[in-house]
């Protein structure tokens, strides 16, 4: 997965390069900043995730809110649609989300997320509450967290990775705080829409990676 990442993104960073050098050549005369160009920073990460991570929702939200927004930007909807539109669909891939992790995956909603081991990656929803998951002593295998006007905290201080894992998380108009062991490096690839993730964790050679995939949107993250 990392590999198609760097793949993906080499293109279109190279892509880029050669509309540049065509335009300095005065091969051709295409506008890079033309009205709305800022909404690339929304789209094309949102766009590349598709394709280089496992849960898409928080990319599908992203593309959404990112058309939506150059659409506005180039007058042919009205700003005041935003949250007219853009906040009933996002709470409906979310909830058609929740259903399909209720069908077909398994799913924690009490106030404490209790753990056993050797269990698949738990998806853990707080929608308009709190939810805290602790994985003292326990195998980590990787989680989905997804809060929309609550909040998680999830405990791995204690918690054995023994290889590789990833954490989804998606925070809309909530937090999500992860508390991580000291013997694991943390990578993060994020999506933010008026919000952010702050990772305080430090790089360490020779131990497990877990990846964390986070789309934030008026929402944070903390990791720690």
């Amino acid at each position: 997965m990392k590999k198609w990442n760097r793949v993906i993104w080499g293109i279109v960073l190279a892509a880029v390069g050669v509309l540049f050098a065509l335009n300095a050549l005065e091969i051709t005369n295409i506008d890079i900043f033309f009205d709305g160009w800022w909404t690339l920073f929304i789209l094309v990460p949102s766009f590349v995730g598709l394709f280089t991570e496992r849960d898409k929702t928080g990319n599908i939200i992203g593309l959404l809110v990112g058309v939506f927004l150059l659409l506005c930007s180039r007058d042919i909807l009205d700003f005041s649609m935003v949250w007219k539109l853009l906040l009933p669909i996002i709470l409906f891939l979310i909830g058609a989300k929740m259903v399909v992790s209720a069908i077909f995956g398994k799913k924690e909603t009490g106030s404490t997320v209790p753990v056993k081991t050797g269990r698949k990656p738990l998806s853990i929803c707080a929608i308009f509450a709190g939810r805290d998951c602790n994985w003292d002593n326990h195998t980590f295998e990787g989680a989905e967290l997804t809060t929309v006007f609550g909040g998680i905290d999830c405990n791995l201080k204690n918690a054995v990775i023994q290889e590789n894992c990833a954490i989804q998380a998606t925070a809309i108009f909530g937090g999500i705080d992860i508390l991580m062991p000291a013997n694991v490096n943390v990578e993060v690839h994020s999506v933010s829409i008026f919000g952010g993730v702050d990772n305080k964790t430090l790089a360490k050679p020779d131990v497990p990676t877990v990846t964390v995939n986070c789309f934030c949107m008026f929402g944070g993250m903390d990791i720690k």
